[in-house]
């Protein structure tokens, strides 16, 4: 199960920041969530689509 008490900081351009929210916003989704489901991507990309197991353990 996810824990999202972790987080994360970055630096960016501001006018990058400024498209990408007005893109989440017509794709009706939070920045915070876009982040989220580009990391969870990668890493199933990068673990393969039993990656939970490996990062979240069984359970």
């Amino acid at each position: 199960m996810e824990n999202r008490t972790a987080r994360l900081t970055l630096l960016i351009d501001p006018k990058k920041k400024a498209m990408f929210e007005k893109l989440c916003d017509q794709d009706d989704v939070t920045p915070s969530q876009k982040v989220r489901q580009l990391i969870r991507d990668y890493i199933e990309d990068k673990l393969g689509k039993d990656w939970k197991d490996e990062v979240f353990g069984r359970e």
